[in-house]
């Protein structure tokens, strides 16, 4: 842990050490900071206060009174130690290109609410084993969807999606690593109750902008420059979500509106931004898959043009009305049309009433085993993200027996599939090994 952290630490405002960090400051420059310094970084005015008080003091004494007391959390860890390997290769490929360049980015940060508290009531080991499972739950949960952990803050994470590797959909794999680190980290909250007596509380905040990218080191480390507070307001969002949940900012919130369920905070006033900003809470998934069922709740153009790939979809729909399935692949540049068209014609197909069941491949799920096959069984069961596991194996139980009551005994098998085992009933014979290999 650097001088300069455990300082802070002691201060209780660890939360400003990535700032400092970003800006170059360290204990010989800090003395040197003004009251308006530390506002212009986006410190708030009683932190400001609180800081100058310590400044006056000499500065060995919080280090040396506080560090015995302070968990020791080891020096960040080299990258390449934690991240998978075919993001390292993506990084070190593609690392000449982005040397220099902006970058659209959505940048997360997450951390343990009350930390010291917690903190001084465990014992060091106790608590240096929880503070590691909950980087491990991050840290999965980020590079599940192509992000790099940029930074440990001591009690948390600071990582960033659209770069070093490059998405479109940044702000929307962002989101999504939030409710799977949420998940997770409730249920490790839930153990720990139990386990240690002790209430365990995150926060997750999320802010979009652009940063410009710096040098990326052979060992993964990232340089970089954030513009417009773009780094600052994640981490202002972090401070104001409540226990367990994830903010976001307005910028976060335009890019994943429809994706995600959002529940409107409202405006903010805060420190470093001239203008309030609007805040959101990230609840869930939401009704919108992929850009044309967000294009269709803004309104679509008239759809022409088509005709004779229309007839040729007609054409196979009749053929598998007479009991001859058809497997159509849709193939052509991107930006001609091709999910319009599939849109227009399942349109069609449910306007004769016929059953359609749609799954999806979206780019941040290509490395999750199955997930095409996933959204397509619970949408042909009905099974919605907020159904609990009891519920979804009723259901499936009840549709799957009227087919062919035969099928009684491939439902453990199926639960287990998909991710609602039951611990009553489990699959005999179904071999206990990780998910992907299965």
């Amino acid at each position: 842990m650097s001088t300069l952290l455990v300082w802070l630490t002691a201060l209780g405002l660890e939360q400003y050490a990535p700032m400092f960090a970003e800006n170059d400051i360290d204990l010989e420059i800090l003395p040197e900071l003004s009251e308006k310094d530390l506002g212009e970084l986006g410190v708030s005015l009683g932190h400001r206060k609180k800081i100058l008080k310590a400044l006056t003091e000499p500065m060995p004494a919080p280090v040396i009174a506080v560090a015995p007391e302070v968990p020791v959390v080891p020096e960040t860890p080299d990258p390449r130690s934690y991240t998978p390997k075919h993001l390292t290769d993506k990084v070190l490929q593609s690392k000449s290109a982005l040397e220099g360049e902006r970058k659209q980015v959505t940048v997360l940060f997450a951390d343990v609410k009350g930390s010291m508290e917690l903190a001084e009531n465990l014992d060091p080991e106790e608590w240096h084993q929880i503070l590691d499972r909950f980087f491990q739950i991050l840290t999965e949960g980020v590079h599940r969807f192509e992000g790099n952990v940029n930074q440990y803050t001591g009690d948390g994470i600071m990582a960033l999606f659209g770069a070093p590797v490059a998405h479109e959909d940044h702000a929307q794999r962002a989101c999504h690593a939030a409710l799977e680190a949420r998940t997770q980290l409730r249920g490790f909250a839930n153990e720990l109750r139990l386990t240690h007596g002790i209430e365990f509380n995150f926060r997750i905040g999320l802010n979009s902008g652009e940063v410009v990218v710096g040098r990326i080191g052979d060992d993964l480390r990232m340089d970089y420059t954030a513009q417009g507070h773009t780094v600052g307001l994640a981490q202002r969002m972090e401070q104001l979500a409540e226990p367990g949940t994830a903010f976001l900012t307005g910028q976060t919130a335009q890019l994943v509106e429809g994706y995600f369920t959002l529940r409107a905070i409202g405006e903010r006033a805060l420190s470093g931004a001239s203008m309030p900003v609007a805040v959101y809470a990230l609840e869930g998934l939401g009704p919108v898959h992929n850009p044309i069922e967000r294009a269709q709740r803004r309104g679509f153009t008239s759809f022409v043009g088509r005709g004779d790939e229309m007839q040729t979809l007609a054409a196979a729909l009749t053929r598998a009305k007479r009991g001859h399935g058809q497997v159509i692949g849709i193939v052509g540049e991107p930006g001609l049309g091709k999910s319009r068209l599939c849109f227009e014609f399942v349109a069609q197909c449910r306007e004769q009433g016929l059953p359609v069941f749609e799954a999806h491949c979206p780019a941040h799920g290509k490395h999750i085993p199955y997930l095409p096959i996933l959204e397509l069984f619970r949408n042909y069961f009905g099974i919605a993200a907020q159904d609990d596991a009891d519920h979804s194996r009723q259901r499936i139980a009840a549709i799957l027996v009227a087919l062919d009551p035969a099928l009684q005994n491939s439902l453990p098998v199926l639960f287990e599939f998909m991710g609602i085992s039951d611990p009553q009933h489990p699959a005999h014979g179904f071999p206990a090994v990780a998910p992907v290999e299965r």
